[in-house]
């Protein structure tokens, strides 16, 4: 079955600008593009754009309207939906458990998670989407949503385009390339998953250690010492005396 799948370049030469920008449009607006090949597919434009196959002006500047754009249709699905979204079961063609954790990044990092998500698989998909569900200020809102979508396009793009253009024969390495890319663009997440292990182990370490602190101080403490009642019997004497 995956021999039956387009390669990228069938995908660029057989869709051609159209094609490229329904694929940037759908993996960054809307719920069902997360499985869709977003920085592995713009830099090998990029190396058809250095081999004069595309225009690197026009392939730029369709994609990044085609990630701004998508992002905001995220964003108003996101707003639309509002928080019953989060209880949405999973299936094929939408990813929770991708969507909750977007949705931690965002309320540890803020607005800037909508820069940052551009170079995550997956994140970027749900990144515009949470933000609406959260009822980010859509002024705020655009200013990362075009900042992000620019960044992101032009850097894979260029990338693609400088390696087609300096380094000869390159296009002959292209599925190196590409594993580098999608390497690089999952490292953020590798990254992540470390750190949240070595906390988590941390904490467990932690754990035994402060209950042992616990008991041991429940072993020294010093009993209070007994009421005392008239004339310096204890109280609990006096009450035995009185029955």
């Amino acid at each position: 079955m995956l021999e039956q799948l387009p390669t990228l370049e069938e995908i660029i030469i057989w869709g051609g600008y159209i094609g490229l920008f329904v694929i940037i449009f759908s993996e960054t607006g809307l719920l069902i593009g997360f499985f869709l090949p977003g920085d592995s597919l713009l830099v090998t434009a990029g190396l058809f754009a250095a081999q004069g196959k595309l225009d690197i002006f026009l392939l730029n500047l369709l994609l990044m309207i085609a990630a701004v754009t998508g992002d905001a249709t995220g964003y108003f699905i996101g707003l639309k939906a509002g928080h019953s979204l989060y209880n949405r079961p999973q299936s094929r063609w939408f990813r929770r458990d991708h969507l909750l954790k977007t949705r931690e990044f965002y309320e540890k990092y803020g607005g800037i998670t909508i820069v940052l998500a551009r170079f995550m698989p997956f994140a970027r998909t749900f990144a515009p989407v949470v933000a609406g569900v959260a009822e980010m200020k859509y002024r705020r809102f655009a200013l990362f949503n075009v900042a992000g979508g620019i960044g992101w396009v032009a850097s894979m793009t260029l990338t693609g385009y400088f390696l087609g253009t300096l380094v000869p024969g390159v296009r002959d390495y292209i599925e190196y390339v590409i594993a580098i890319i999608i390497f690089l663009s999952v490292l953020p997440i590798i990254i992540k998953y470390l750190q949240h292990r070595r906390e988590s182990r941390k904490a467990g370490a932690q754990a035994p250690a402060r209950d042992a602190d616990r008991a041991d101080g429940a072993a020294h403490e010093i009993p209070e010492p007994p009421q005392l009642g008239e004339q310096g019997v204890p109280l609990l004497l006096q009450l035995s005396a009185v029955r």
